[in-house]
């Protein structure tokens, strides 16, 4: 979220649109393909045990990205909120409170092998008194920084080349199956689908409201605690009013559309199956994926 002053007007963007537009091969791609393919690389990073499985796990999601066409800026700004995780991941794995019992925990429970031994041959590091840094957990750390890093970016290529529409369209295609059972399937993708719809629409709310507060000049940073408090609820609570409101006339809305009728089957507006050559990338895709996970 950005706040900007300009000439006495404030603009205030929230960015929550992830998916960008292309025709570029990716963007083509069934987005149940590309759900199982997310699926098989995550499990296959979590296999992999060296770095040069992951340097290579990384050259296949740089391609992928080069094939998207997407900028690299985009995702490294998306990944902002990764990068506090994988710090501490690295702070806890290489600094101890007692090394020699780090070394010897790591030793028992078979955690050497993870990142092909690394710095395990280096000494831990005492600063004071049994606290130190431990170099082979530390190249630990990284290395499953390295493979969160890689999760999320992967996650970001999906949700930058496929539209919501057609990730709940897959959503409702995997759980097809459910329907004998007797899971209201349809149900559930609906659900999923208002659900991603609303994140844009409450964002877009929000700014309208908290700009229309400051030009009615509330101070949301100035004061104590209980006076920021105050002044947030003049923009939290016509917010939670809009929203309700949004939902009642949403559901008349469905009502009406004799949506919640009971063995009513649905149907869909565009084909459902995937071209061959798309079931080609699929299994190339899970190959690659299987090699990784067997080979390093």
């Amino acid at each position: 979220m950005t706040v900007q002053r300009r000439t006495g007007e404030v603009v205030m963007g929230l960015s929550v649109q992830t998916y960008i537009p292309g025709s570029t091969p990716m963007h083509a791609l069934d987005a149940r393909v590309k759900l199982v393919l997310l699926a098989a690389y995550s499990v296959a990073l979590f296999l992999i045990q060296t770095w040069l499985g992951l340097l290579c796990a990384f050259f296949l999601l740089a391609g992928a990205i080069a094939l998207a066409k997407l900028p690299v800026s985009r995702i490294a700004g998306m990944l902002v909120p990764v990068y506090v995780i994988v710090l501490f991941t690295v702070l806890f794995n290489g600094f101890a409170l007692d090394v020699s019992a780090a070394t010897d925990r790591v030793v028992a429970s078979g955690l050497a092998g993870v990142s092909a031994g690394v710095l395990a041959d280096w000494q831990p590091v005492v600063l004071v008194g049994n606290f130190g840094w431990y170099p082979a957990g530390f190249a630990r750390g990284c290395f499953y920084a390295v493979r969160i890093v890689l999760l999320v970016a992967a996650s970001l290529v999906l949700c930058f080349t496929t539209t919501s529409t057609k990730l709940t369209d897959a959503l409702n295609s995997f759980l097809k199956p459910l329907r004998s059972f007797g899971v209201p399937t349809d149900d559930a993708a609906m659900i999923f689908s208002l659900a991603l719809r609303f994140i844009p629409v409450t964002a877009e709310e929000f700014t309208r409201v908290r700009v229309a507060q400051l030009s009615r000049g509330a101070k949301f940073d100035v004061g104590t605690l209980q006076q920021k408090l105050r002044a947030w609820q003049t923009v939290l609570i016509p917010l939670f009013v809009g929203m309700f409101r949004r939902a009642d006339s949403l559901a008349h809305a469905m009502e009406a559309r004799c949506y919640g009728m009971p063995d009513v089957a649905r149907t869909s507006l565009h084909d459902s199956s995937i071209p061959l050559a798309h079931v080609a990338a699929l299994i190339a895709g899970l190959l690659t994926c299987i090699a990784l996970a067997l080979v390093f």
